[in-house]
Order: C-alpha cells, then structure tokens, then sequence
C-alpha cells in the first residue's frame, strides 16, 4: 500500500511539472533573467537590403542582450505569403516582428495612406524627412491602438512600372492592361486612373501569376525586380517613380513592452541603426540591380518631365478622393518635406 501511494505521488508531481509555463531564463552575469525569442518574418529573399540589414540587427540585439534576446529570421515569405496577413501575425502575437510595405498598413490605419499618395516626394531625402520627422513619430504611435509597436522606417525605394507590352510612355500605354497592385486602395485608384484594369494581389505569389497571364504588368521597385527575378516574366520596365515605398518595423505592442526597460532601449537603438544600413544597402542595390537588369534582358526607359506630368495630373482625381479622407493636415506635412 505504501508503495503504490507513493507512486501515485510520484505521478502527480510529474504531471504538476508538465503543466507548468515552460522557464524561458537563463544566468547572466551569476543572476537569473529572463530570455526573450523574436522570431521576424517577411517577404524579401536573402539577397535584398531589408534581410541584410536584419542579419546585422540580429547581431547586435543578440550579442549586445548578453544572448537574453534571441533572434530570428524567416525571410522568402516563408510563414507568410503577404504582409498584410504578417502584420495581422504579429498584432495577434503569433511572431513578435515583420518588415513589411508600409502600404498595407492602411487596412489597420487609414491615415497611412498619406505615403501611398502619387508623386507625393521628390527624393529619398524628402521622404525620410517626413517618415523620420514629425509626420513618421505621429503615424508610429497611432500604432498601439492597432496593438503594434511601430520602430523605425526604412525602405523598399521608389516604384517602377512594368508590362510585357512595350515601353510605357503615357496613360494611353496603360489602357486595358490587367495590372496587379498593392493591397492597398490608394495604389488600386492610382493605376485605374491611368486607365489600367487594376487589382490588388498577394506579392508571394505573385510571379506564377504573371507566368501565367492572370496579370499583364506590375509595378515594383528595382531591387524587387532583381531578386524576385521578375525580369523573366517582365520584358520592358518604365522608371516612372510614380511611389515611394518605404517599409516598417513592427512588433508586437504587448510583446515589447513586456521586455525590461533596458532592452527596450536596445530594440529602440539598434532598429535605428537598421534603418541607417538598410536605406544605405538599398540605394546601392538600386544601382547595382538596374544594371543587372538590363543585362538579363530587361528594356529599360525613362520618362521625360512631360509624360511624367502627364501621369501627375491623371492622378488629381486620387487627391480629390482620398486627402480628406487621410486630413489634408497630414498630407501638407508630407509635401512641406520638399521644401527644406
């Protein structure tokens, strides 16, 4: 009898410990602190300048956190096939980080839509005054009411056309074109002004779909192009920057403010620093990827200031439309950006 009650405790104890939270701590410095897993996810390949620059990001939260933080990366789209349902993985907490385009970020907050506005900036110094300056730290904080911790921009470049027609050198060239867009409305009411069939589509599948002529044309920045090898089903790209697509760090609200305040400020300072490399990576590989693909094949043209206003005044009916619906007040602050 002593026997089997003793093995009746036994057996309780042991199925008390299997249903404890498992400890996730580890000694630092002879103290025991708690250890933290971020598990990132996007779209781009190990190639482009976001996963690059995430690789040193993982470097410096990992070694700088005495290896209380562990990273890590699932580029290619691997746990997403859009970053619109990655976005909606981290606010549910199912991954603690994305890199995505800032552009789907407009189905949780209308009032991102004001970066997806045509021919809104005039350079890339333009565009981070307005993300990094007082427009871009709004927009961040408005982020919690989405249960996401908005860190830093950084950016994808400006977006280009492309087609299987012919170099594009007017709307007339986009009449009828079957033209998949961002899922984001402002980008979908852009290329309809053109006068293209346009509709949003998820960017993880997008290649076999033009493969197989389900779409005609796209619209893409350069590195996308390149290490998406879009060029093998895309034979004519038109430099229209017609959008500048800046992408976002995201993690999950809850999630980051659960760390100490001292790796708080870690995230903070390094997913600064990757803002500065990955914008510094990605104007290299626009240089280096347009090279590229010319030599795979792509006929490569710019347009001239006039076919260019051309696609600018095809777009007053986006503005008339979509500015008060963002507030113009947002939308001034993102054109003032020009001027300094």
């Amino acid at each position: 009898m002593k026997k089997l009650v003793a093995l009746l405790l036994v057996t309780v104890l042991a199925l008390t410990a299997c249903g404890r939270p498992t400890s996730n701590s580890t000694s630092v410095k002879g103290e025991e602190q708690d250890a933290y897993t971020i598990r990132i996810a996007y779209l781009v390949s190990e190639e482009q300048s976001s996963h690059l620059a995430a690789k040193t990001y993982k470097e410096t939260l990992e070694k700088e956190s005495d290896g209380r933080l562990k990273v890590e990366l699932y580029p290619n789209g691997q746990l997403y096939p859009s970053d619109r349902e990655a976005i909606e993985a981290v606010q549910l907490g199912n991954v603690e980080m994305t890199i995505p385009a800032v552009a789907p970020l407009a189905s949780f907050n209308k009032k991102f839509m004001v970066f997806d506005l045509p021919f809104l900036f005039d350079n890339n110094e333009a565009a981070y005054r307005a993300l990094d300056g007082e427009l871009g730290k709004q927009l961040l904080a408005e982020l919690e009411n989405n249960d996401l911790k908005g860190l830093v921009f950084a950016e994808n470049g400006f977006r280009h056309m492309s087609n299987n027609n012919g170099p594009i050198q007017g709307t007339e060239d986009l009449k009828g074109l079957k033209y998949r867009t961002l899922e984001n409305p402002v980008h979908t009411d852009t290329f309809k002004a053109f006068g293209a069939n346009a509709s949003p589509f998820a960017f993880g599948e997008l290649y076999t779909a033009l493969q197989q002529k389900t779409y005609d044309a796209m619209e893409s920045p350069i590195s996308l192009y390149y290490t998406n090898k879009f060029y093998e089903v895309q034979d004519y790209l038109t430099l229209t920057s017609h959008v500048y697509a800046a992408t976002i760090l995201l993690m999950n609200n809850e999630f980051y403010n659960s760390l100490p305040t001292d790796l708080q400020e870690l995230v903070v300072r390094a997913s600064e620093e990757y803002r500065t490399e990955q914008r510094k990576i990605a104007q290299e590989q626009d240089v280096e990827f347009l090279n590229d693909l010319k030599e795979n094949g792509m006929q490569v043209n710019e347009l001239t200031d006039e076919q260019r206003n051309e696609f600018r005044e095809a777009t007053k009916t986006v503005y008339d439309k979509y500015v008060p619906e963002i507030g113009e007040d947002l939308v001034n602050m993102a054109k003032d950006a020009n001027n300094k």
